[in-house]
């Protein structure tokens, strides 16, 4: 995480640079730099899981033509949990405060942020192995333990981002 943001600061040249000469400028545009690095962070991590979302609907369909109907809707319980997880990730507020905000983020937790946001980094390949994983288990006996590991996973995902929330307003 660190380097994504130290990437944006150094694209900023020498207008940041000099503007880091002004006082308190320099503050304004380090918090700048790191909602963009926030809001690129979230936006991969929205699109990771977004692709999963993609799979597991076609999975439904494969489901349905293949006559797998009594397991459409565990299925879908996991779609949705990650479906919320999705809109969470995109509509919540970026990782730094403003002047003016009724939560201000320190460094501190800032840095608890980018833990929690590497652990949804992380979670992605542990969705995309599960989802593999009821992909592969179509038509065996394994699919039931397969979609509920699912769920699981994707019920995490939710609950790591609200321990996020949580840092946020504690």
């Amino acid at each position: 995480m660190a380097d994504l943001f130290q990437k944006l600061s150094d694209s900023k040249g020498l207008l940041g640079k000099i503007a880091s000469y002004i006082p308190g400028f320099g503050g304004y545009m380090e918090r700048e730099t790191r909602r963009d690095a926030d809001k690129m962070l979230r936006t991969t991590i929205a699109n990771r899981y977004g692709e999963q979302l993609d799979r597991v609907s076609a999975l439904q369909v494969q489901l349905i033509s293949s006559g797998g109907i009594e397991y459409i809707d565990d299925l879908q319980t996991a779609a949705t949990k990650l479906q919320t997880f999705i809109d969470q990730v995109k509509t919540a507020a970026y990782g730094y405060s403003g002047l003016l905000d009724a939560v201000q983020i320190n460094e501190a937790e800032l840095a608890k942020l980018y833990t929690f946001d590497v652990a949804l980094l992380e979670n992605a390949a542990k969705v995309t192995a599960a989802v593999d994983n009821v992909e592969t288990s179509m038509g065996g006996d394994g699919l039931p333990a397969a979609i509920r590991n699912l769920i699981t996973l994707t019920a995490e995902c939710n609950t790591t981002f609200d321990r996020r929330k949580e840092a946020i307003t504690a």
